[in-house]
C-alpha cells in the first residue's frame, strides 16, 4: 500500500510528477569467475545501446523541438537539468528559485549576473535529489519554466540572451503557453462550456433526438462500486457532468475504518469488509488539501497520515454535487437482462447472512473494486463474465534499519537526513534485474521461464503492516507516514509468476492466480502459528537455507514476528529466483545482504492476478453490456495514481455513452497508454 505518488500514465490533469528515483550507487563487488551468473539483461536501452528505429524517433523529435520555435520572446521556456550541490541548496523541503539555481540559470542563459535575473520570472515544476555516487557530490536537479514576458518587463536586459537561447531536446524546449496544471474539476468545468455550445449547435442544426440514450429530463443513473482511487475520480467525472451517481463502499468512511484498523493492531480483530485493501485509499489533488509540493518534488509522497482529512474533502465534494455514498455496503450480485446489467443487489458487509438483500436498479454499473475482492471475481465468473489470468508478482518483504540504507546511499551525507526532517530526503532504493531460466531456473529444473525480479513498494522511514482479508490468509505490504520518520526502511522483494507457475501446481481457469496467492497466504499463516503473526527469517539465514535463532533483528511489524523458514515457503524454482536477484542486489547496494536485514512473508497482492476484458474505446465490459471495468482490480492499473487515471477515463467514456459529454476524450486528456505487466 504504497503511498508514493506514482504517476503511471500522463495525465497532466492529475497535476502530480512522473516518479523518479533517487539514484542508486554503481556497482562495487565483482563476483569470481568460476561463480554462476544469471544472464541479466537491461530493461531500458540508452545511448548506444538504442536501436537504429529508436535513435531515428529520437532525431524527429529533436528536430521538431528546433522547428516549433517561431518567436523565442512568446510563452515559456522550460529549462531542465539544473544541477545545485547540495551544500549550496536550501533543503528538500525548499521549493522556491533560490540565489544557487538563479546560478545555474544563468549558466544556460549566460547571463553575466545571477543577482540581476528577478526571482519572480522563474517557477520550479520538479526539483529531485540525485547521490549517484558516479558525482563528484550529491545535487538537486531542477526543472523550471521561465516567463518571457515577464522576464523581459522586470529585467529588460536579457532581451539579447534570450534571442541568442537555442532549443535542445531534455534541457532547453519552448513553450507558447505553459504546461497546465490545473484540477480535474476546472478542467471538467470547461468541458462542460465547450460541450454545451457544441450540443446547441446540434440541436439547432438537426434536432436533439438521437443525441442522447435518455432524455435530459432523466439522468443515466450509474453505480460505482468500490471508493479506491478509480471509483473515487469515476464518480468525480460523472457527478461533475451529470449523471445520478451511487457510490458504493463496502467498508467504512475513512474515519471508522481508521478505528477497525487500530482494532487489528491491539486486539488482533480482523474486520473482514473494513481493513488495509477495502476503502478510499487514494492519492489524491492539491484541491482536496494535499500539499502544494507534491506538484514539485520528484517522488512525491503523501503519507498515510494526511490521508483522513483529504479524503473527507474529497468525499463531501461528491456529495455536494449530489452523490449517494453507501458505506458497509457489499455488492453480492449483478442484475441482467437480456444480456445487459440492470442493477446489481447489495447487503450490509457486516451481515454474511446476506438475509436483507435489496436490489437497486441502475442504467451502468463501474467496477472499480480493488485486487482483492476476490468474492467479486467469483460472482462474475459464475455469470459466465469473461476473466483472463495475467502475470504478476509474489516474494517478501525486506527491512533494514533506515539508517543502514542512508549510509548504503548517501555515505558521509548520511548525517544530514535526520529522520525526515533534514537537509536531503531519507534515503531509499529501487533495484531490478532480469533472470534468465538458462540460469536462474536450470539449478530446479522445475518452470524453466525468464523473470524479473525487483523491489516494489520501497517505504523509507516505513513500516509493515498487514493486509489480509482473511484470518487464515496472511500478507503484508508497507507504508510511510508523512515525515518518514521511522527507524526503519522496507520494500518487497518479487519475482514474476504467470501461468507456467500456475500450472505446476494444478491451479486451472480464470481464477488460477487467485487460488496461487492464497495458497501462499494460507502457507504464510501457518508458518506465523496465528494471531497475524508474521513468518520472518534474517536474509544471511534465507540464503544459507537455515532457520534464524532467536532472537530475530528488530521489526516495524507491530504484531509480531516469527522465525521460520522462508526459503521453504515458495516452490524451489521461485525461491531460486529471489535468492540470485538478493545477491545481484548486494552488489548495487553492498551492505544489503546484512544480519540486519529481516525478510517477512508474504507479499502477494502486488497487482492484479487477472483481468477483465473491456472494449479500448468505451471501457464497457466484452462479456456484458452496462458493466465498465476499470482500475487496479480489473486489471488496468499498477497503482495509486495509474488506478486514478484509469477512473477518470472511464468517468469520461460512460459519460460520452450517455450523451453527457459529446467531445473526443483524447483532445481534452490526451491518449490513454494501454495497460499492461510492467517488470518495474
Amino acid at each position: 500500500m504504497s503511498l508514493n505518488l506514482k504517476l503511471h500514465s500522463g495525465f497532466l490533469s492529475l497535476a502530480l510528477p512522473y516518479y523518479s528515483c533517487y539514484s542508486t550507487p554503481r556497482t562495487r563487488h565483482l563476483r569470481s569467475r568460476n561463480q554462476t551468473v544469471p544472464a541479466i539483461r537491461c530493461a531500458k536501452r540508452t545511448g548506444k545501446q538504442r536501436y537504429p528505429s529508436e535513435k531515428k524517433k529520437l532525431k524527429q523529435k529533436h528536430k521538431q523541438v528546433l522547428n516549433d520555435v517561431n518567436n523565442k520572446f512568446e510563452g515559456f521556456w522550460r529549462l531542465s537539468k539544473l544541477a545545485v550541490p547540495v551544500h549550496k541548496d536550501p533543503g528538500k523541503d525548499f521549493i522556491g528559485v533560490s540565489h544557487a539555481l538563479l546560478d545555474e540559470i544563468t549558466k544556460v542563459l549566460q547571463f553575466p549576473v545571477a543577482s540581476m535575473l528577478p526571482a519572480e520570472a522563474f517557477t520550479v515544476v520538479r526539483k529531485s535529489f540525485d547521490a549517484r555516487k558516479v558525482l563528484k557530490e550529491p545535487k538537486f536537479v531542477y526543472t523550471v519554466d521561465m516567463d518571457v514576458s515577464k522576464l523581459l518587463d522586470l529585467e529588460p536586459r536579457t532581451w539579447d540572451f534570450i534571442s541568442r537561447l537555442e532549443a535542445k531536446v531534455g534541457s532547453v524546449e519552448h513553450m507558447l503557453h505553459k504546461r497546465a496544471s490545473g484540477d480535474l474539476i476546472n478542467i471538467i468545468h470547461d468541458c462542460k462550456k465547450v460541450s454545451d455550445d457544441t450540443l446547441l449547435r446540434k440541436e439547432i442544426s438537426s434536432g436533439s433526438e438521437g443525441l442522447y440514450k435518455y432524455p435530459r429530463t432523466r439522468k443515466p443513473k450509474v453505480a460505482v462500486v468500490g471508493s479506491g482511487p478509480s471509483g473515487l475520480f469515476a464518480s468525480l467525472v460523472l457527478a461533475e457532468l451529470g449523471a445520478d451517481v451511487t457510490l458504493i463502499e463496502r467498508g467504512q468512511a475513512v474515519e471508522k475504518r481508521g478505528r477497525d484498523i487500530g482494532a487489528l493492531v491491539v486486539r488482533r480483530m480482523l474486520e473482514m469488509e473494513s481493513n488495509f485493501c477495502f476503502g478510499e485509499v487514494m492519492n489524491t489533488l492539491v484541491h482536496f488539501g494535499a500539499p502544494a509540493n507534491i506538484l514539485v518534488d520528484g517522488k512525491s509522497h503523501l503519507g498515510t497520515d494526511r490521508l483522513i482529512p483529504l479524503l473527507r474533502n474529497f468525499r463531501q465534494h461528491l456529495q455536494r454535487l449530489g452523490v449517494t455514498i453507501k458505506f458497509g455496503t457489499r455488492v453480492d450480485d449483478l442484475l441482467i437482462e437480456n444480456a445487459r446489467i440492470v442493477g446489481v443487489k447489495v447487503s450490509d458487509s457486516k451481515d454474511n447472512s446476506q438475509s436483507d438483500i435489496q436490489k437497486l436498479g441502475f442504467d451502468a454499473v463501474i467496477l472499480a473494486v480493488g485486487h482483492s475482492a476476490r468474492d467479486i471475481y467469483e460472482m462474475l465468473v459464475s455469470h459466465n463474465i469473461n476473466l483472463v489470468p495475467k502475470d504478476f508478482a509474489v516474494g517478501l518483504r525486506m527491512e533494514h534499519p533506515q539508517e543502514l540504507i542512508n549510509s548504503i546511499q548517501y555515505s558521509e551525507l548520511a548525517t544530514e537526513v535526520q529522520k525526515g526532517r533534514g537537509k536531503v530526503p531519507v534515503a531509499d532504493y529501487k533495484v531490478a534485474k532480469y533472470v534468465s531460466g538458462e540460469d536462474g531456473d536450470a539449478l530446479s529444473g522445475v518452470v524453466t521461464t525468464n523473470r524479473s525480479c525487483y523491489s516494489f513498494c520501497m517505504c523509507p522511514g516505513g513500516q509493515i503492516v498487514l493486509t489480509s482479508t482473511n484470518p487464515s490468509e496472511l500478507c503484508i505490504n508497507g507504508m510511510s507516514f508523512s515525515r518518514r520518520s521511522s527507524r526503519w526502511a522496507n520494500a518487497a522483494l518479487v519475482v514474476t509468476v504467470s501461468a507456467k507457475d500456475f500450472d505446476a501446481l494444478d491451479l486451472h481457469g480464470p481464477l488460477a492466480g487467485v487460488k496461487f496467492q492464497r495458497e501462499f497466504e494460507q502457507r504464510a499463516a501457518i508458518m506465523g502459528g496465528g494471531s497475524f503473526v508474521v513468518p520472518a527469517q534474517k536474509v544471511t539465514d534465507f540464503l544459507e537455507n537455515k532457520l534464524s535463532a532467536s532472537p530475530l533483528p528488530p521489526s516495524s511489524y507491530r504484531l509480531g514476528v516469527k522465525a521460520a523458514s522462508l526459503h521453504e515457503l515458495f516452490p524451489t524454482h521461485l525461491t531460486d529466483a529471489l535468492k540470485h536477484s538478493i545477491s545481484m542486489f548486494d552488489e548495487e547496494l553492498p551492505g544489503f545482504i546484512s544480519d540486519t536485514g529481516l525478510l517477512h512473508g508474504v507479499e502477494t497482492r502486488t497487482s492484479c492476478p487477472l483481468q477483465i476484458p473491456r472494449n479500448n474505446e468505451t471501457c464497457e465490459s466484452t462479456s456484458l453490456k452496462g458493466l465498465y471495468p476499470v482500475g487496479e482490480g480489473a486489471g488496468y492499473a499498477g497503482g495509486i495514481v495509474s488506478a486514478a487515471a484509469d477512473g477518470m477515463y472511464a468517468g469520461f467514456a460512460v459519460a460520452k455513452d450517455f450523451g453527457l459529454f459529446p467531445a473526443d476524450i483524447e483532445s481534452i486528456l490526451g491518449k490513454a497508454q494501454a495497460a499492461g505487466f510492467a517488470k518495474y
